[in-house]
């Protein structure tokens, strides 16, 4: 399930990013779907994430709780600063509350992941080229 989560987690960030950057869907004021206030820095952030999480969804899901874990944490900062300041997280992205809010369930969901959920693994140890189990690696080769 893990592994689910964090191919959602990157088609869904890399789309964000990649939309923020698109005239219409984010206005020319900054507003994404005309709710969340987004510029070019958080869109590359957006864009960067959805671009981790791919690649731990697809090629190093023996990394997927820790990268959950690490974003949970950052994205928990990231909620507490914006909404300790209101219109910025530490001068360098803008934020609303729409966006403090939405950092708040991202970090809830993504620390859930990370500390809560069992691996899902299916009993593979991350070793993908070691033995699998299935016999011995030197099954076949003469003495």
């Amino acid at each position: 399930m893990v592994n689910k989560i964090a191919w959602v987690f990157g088609v869904v960030f890399a789309a964000i990013g990649v939309l923020g950057f698109v005239p219409g869907i984010t206005s020319a004021d900054g507003h994404l779907l005309g709710i969340f206030e987004v510029d070019a820095l958080h869109n590359v952030i957006h864009l960067v994430t959805g671009l981790v999480f791919l690649a731990v969804a697809w090629k190093y899901n023996e990394y997927a709780k820790m990268s959950f874990k690490v974003f949970g944490v950052v994205y928990g900062l990231v909620t507490i600063l914006g909404f300790i300041s209101g219109s910025s997280v530490l001068g360098l992205i803008v934020v609303n509350m729409a966006d403090n809010v939405l950092h708040l369930l991202v970090a809830a969901v993504a620390l859930y992941a990370g500390f809560m959920m069992k691996d899902d693994m299916g009993g593979m140890s991350g070793n993908m080229g070691g033995n699998s189990g299935m016999g011995s690696d030197t099954a076949g080769q003469g003495m």
